[in-house]
């Protein structure tokens, strides 16, 4: 297992977050969206977030996270993220590297709590993840995520407070 630093990403890293944000689009199984981000659209995706995160050896990016506003107004200090680690590295702890310096960086934007929308029941590692760093479950959506084959599952909304 190598050794990732996590840090801001840079216009050089794109290229990289594309790819392995499509990874997880492609699979159908954790994000909501259904298109895939190009060039342009990725650029403009990325530099739309309060904050990407990358995980990063001196040579590669293989996971990543987007912080931003889960709402706004009265409901603005409710941050929400999501995380894409490269097929090929998974299982390696980068997804718990990316969460505890994704709490780190939403407590130092000034968010009071980070929540998750919707988390697919049978996304067992991630729920598992969630739950040892200190998430705690709102409850369950039945039905609430459409997978990429047309069936629906279930999902669980987290939040922790920072």
């Amino acid at each position: 297992m190598c050794s990732y630093t996590i840090r801001a990403y840079t216009p050089a890293d794109l290229p990289e977050m594309i790819r392995i944000w499509n990874e997880v689009v492609e699979d159908g199984i954790a994000f909501p969206q259904e298109e895939l981000l190009d060039e342009t659209s990725g650029a403009e995706f990325f530099a739309s977030q309060t904050y990407c995160g990358v995980a990063a050896s001196e040579d590669e990016v293989v996971g990543l996270y987007i912080l931003h506003p889960n709402n706004i107004g009265r409901c603005g200090h409710i941050c929400n993220a999501s995380y894409a680690v490269s097929r090929t590295e998974r299982g390696n702890h980068i997804g718990e590297q990316l969460v505890k310096d994704c709490i780190r960086q939403g407590h130092e934007e000034g968010f009071r709590v980070l929540q998750f929308n919707a988390v697919v029941e049978s996304n067992i590692h991630a729920r598992h993840l969630y739950e040892r760093i200190g998430f705690h479950q709102l409850g369950v959506i039945p039905g609430g995520f459409r997978m990429k084959d047309g069936h629906y599952e279930n999902i669980c909304p987290y939040y922790i407070e920072l």
